[in-house]
């Protein structure tokens, strides 16, 4: 049986949505990030860079990074392009989201990552902001005309999503993004997302 390691309203929410989906037994281990459960020596045991997600699979083994894990999950369960031009593509996106997305975001939460001098904190999380907000203007785009992220819902639209909630924590106008807001509305009526968005509590 599958473990997911994760924190409430973190990137993990993107496994934690493809496990809820996939209708397998599974064992969630939720982290309490602000109290630093993820820094505890046990945790950094099974993952040395003490973040969310971590999954265990069945043989005991650790898999950490959503460029590893959704694409385990996605093959496991069906959500993953066969095809091998498509996959690249989901690649290359799940690439963009890890590389470029999530870090602009942390640049507004997590300041202290980029310096140790807090008077330039207030320009870190400014340009952070800023360079985020662009990113989800891109994801905007890349909705036009489409239902999905890929040609079918796959793992890559539970991570797409993630990145919609942020940029309303972060108060973002996220309903001008008229694509990305129908994509939420799309993910939020599965049963699943509605379930993880009630354990993770989350309101968007």
């Amino acid at each position: 049986m599958l473990t997911l390691f994760y924190g409430p309203g973190a990137c993990s929410m993107a496994s934690h949505i493809v496990l809820e989906e996939s209708g397998e037994k599974y064992e969630p281990k939720k982290m309490d990030l602000a109290k630093g459960e993820q820094r505890s020596e046990a945790y950094i045991k099974m993952n040395p860079q003490g973040r969310v997600p971590l999954l265990q699979l069945d043989n005991g083994d650790y898999l950490s990074e959503n460029t590893a894990i959704l694409p385990y999950l996605g093959k496991r369960f069906g959500a993953w392009p066969k095809d091998a031009a498509a996959e690249a593509k989901a690649l290359s996106l799940i690439g963009f989201f890890a590389a470029s997305v999530h870090p602009a975001h942390a640049h507004v939460g997590r300041p202290e990552r980029y310096t140790a001098d807090q008077s330039a904190f207030p320009g870190i999380k400014e340009q952070g902001l800023k360079t985020f907000h662009g990113y989800l203007k891109q994801i905007d785009g890349m909705l036009a005309g489409r239902e999905w992220l890929g040609d079918s819902y796959s793992v890559l639209d539970p991570y797409g999503f993630v990145f919609y909630t942020w940029g309303v924590r972060r108060e973002l106008p996220m309903g001008e993004l008229k694509n990305y807001t129908a994509f939420k509305d799309r993910m939020t009526k599965r049963p699943a997302v509605g379930r993880v968005l009630e354990d993770e509590k989350i309101k968007i």
